[in-house]
């Protein structure tokens, strides 16, 4: 008789050299979220074939879409903050049964509310484009696209929760796997129901909407299939009922909720921002003279669409750096290293800036031009976007530091400090400053984006302070009264 596999029930492997235990851990969840970030830069890509102005209607309408598609499945997806840090500090100190109970309750939770933010999303959404977009045709866009991505609030949630709990036990190969067949089944649909090929009904951007939906519930089934395998069932049981545990529950949520408070500023702070570049179209000679495409354009909108959608992938790979950090800080901390959760944090922010610095240049210095080329076939989008596609890919190396201890210090459990910093920079830095750059002092486009380069130098300076000051290291996570935040 065949032996049943093993639980993989021991904690991270954190002994050798710590640069490559990073690496390591990190660069299956690097590639993971590359892959997945791919769901929306395919869509760039794609709208560029699109002819115009249908092709700029759809690049403008894609960031503010995204905004809102983030306000309801992205807050709720901050379950993964608590989710990671609780799985990763009950590892650590040897409980595999504790961690696979805050699995279920998590996903459970993802799922009951995840009906709740659709619904919500529905009811709000034409309130919100209508007043983020200025530009008819882009509003129809951005409704077209997302009443179907607001269907997949659900399975984005409880993908986030299986992911955080797969990243914080060390298996970050689930996620690539379950990334990589997603995405591969996205491009399929996008490029089927965008332009209409093969007999499939032509929907445009509405068609991009449709492949994100179908492809983040396959993820999801993935994910799902993953934890039923034996190896996990074995000492996690991730899906036995009798785990719900209400105190558990609201364990998660208080790390989380801070987290989710945190990307509503984000959202809401870059809602602001895009609404901002959205009246810069509407004042502009630009979004007035028809000069390629027989009418007004929304130039400035589609510039902005496209610098976010490359700085994107480079945020994202910042972000499983940071991951990383956060499950490797998480289970020292657990474990009773403080000072090993410590050098982890370090270690990960050295690599970040030596990784991210070469990217910075490749994409603020080398290839610039290449890569809007790419992204944009409109030489006004291109010209609009070189100079703020410069400027950010030069602050790379300090994105990638702000982004990396924003996560070690979730994983450390001070959720609710980087809120309040998210809060404050987004609200007294970035929308106030966009505005009175690019609006009032007439800098444009530019100008707009040199208010996101005074909020990176800031968000990055307040996280090195923090982290260098280490009273994160006692932080502790009980289900009780206890010292969460």
């Amino acid at each position: 008789m065949a032996a049943i596999p093993t639980a993989p029930t021991a904690p991270v492997d954190t002994s050798g050299n710590p640069y490559k235990v990073v690496l390591k851990l990190a660069a299956p969840t690097v590639v993971a979220m590359l892959t997945q970030s791919v769901v929306n830069e395919i869509d760039i890509v794609f709208f560029a074939h699109l002819p115009c102005p249908e092709s700029s209607d759809a690049q403008a309408a894609l960031l503010p879409s995204l905004i809102v598609l983030w306000l309801f499945g992205g807050s709720l997806s901050a379950i993964s903050v608590g989710t990671q840090a609780w799985t990763a500090r009950r590892m650590g100190e040897g409980k595999p049964e504790e961690a696979g109970a805050v699995l279920m309750n998590a996903w459970f939770f993802a799922l009951t509310a995840g009906i709740v933010f659709t619904v919500g999303g529905y009811l709000a959404m034409p309130h919100i484009v209508r007043a983020l977009i200025k530009v008819e045709a882009v509003q129809v866009a951005a409704t077209s696209y997302l009443q179907w991505r607001l269907l997949g609030i659900v399975s984005m949630a409880v993908t986030f929760a299986f992911k955080a709990f797969f990243d914080a036990i060390g298996k970050t190969h689930v996620h690539l796997i379950s990334a990589v067949v997603m995405n591969a089944i996205n491009i399929v649909v996008c490029y089927l129901f965008i332009f209409g090929a093969h007999g499939a009904p032509r929907m445009g951007i509405g068609g991009a909407g449709l492949g994100g939906f179908v492809s983040t519930w396959i993820g999801l089934f993935i994910m799902v299939a993953y934890a039923l395998k034996r190896e996990y069932r074995v000492g996690f049981h991730p899906f036995d009922l009798k785990k719900l545990d209400r105190k558990l529950t609201w364990g998660i949520l208080r790390l989380s909720i801070p987290s989710a408070i945190a990307t509503i500023a984000v959202m809401s702070g870059f809602a602001m921002f895009s609404w901002i570049v959205s009246k810069l179209d509407a004042m502009s000679a630009a979004a007035s003279v028809a000069a390629e495409c027989g009418r007004a354009q929304a130039i400035n909108s589609a510039a902005t669409t496209d610098i976010v959608g490359v700085l994107k992938l480079t945020f994202t790979a910042c972000l499983a750096f940071g991951t990383s950090a956060a499950t490797l800080v998480s289970q020292s901390l657990g474990s009773g290293k403080p000072e090993d959760a410590r050098k982890f944090g370090w270690v990960a922010v050295k690599l970040g800036l030596v990784i991210f610095g070469v990217v910075g240049i490749c994409e603020g210095l080398l290839f610039t031009r290449p890569i809007l080329a790419f992204v944009t076939h409109s030489p006004a989008v291109q010209e609009a976007a070189l100079l703020p596609m410069r400027t950010m890919g030069l602050c790379t190396p300090l994105i990638a530091v702000g982004m990396i201890l924003t996560q070690a210090l979730f994983g450390a459990g001070r959720a609710v400090f980087v809120m309040v910093v998210e809060l404050v920079l987004h609200f007294t830095c970035l929308v106030p400053l966009a505005w009175l750059l690019g609006i009032t002092l007439n800098l444009g486009l530019p100008g707009i984006w040199a208010a996101a380069v005074a909020y990176v130098f800031g968000l990055c300076g307040v996280m090195v302070w923090k982290f260098a000051k280490g009273d994160w290291q006692h932080v502790r996570l009980e289900t009780g009264r206890g010292h969460a935040a």
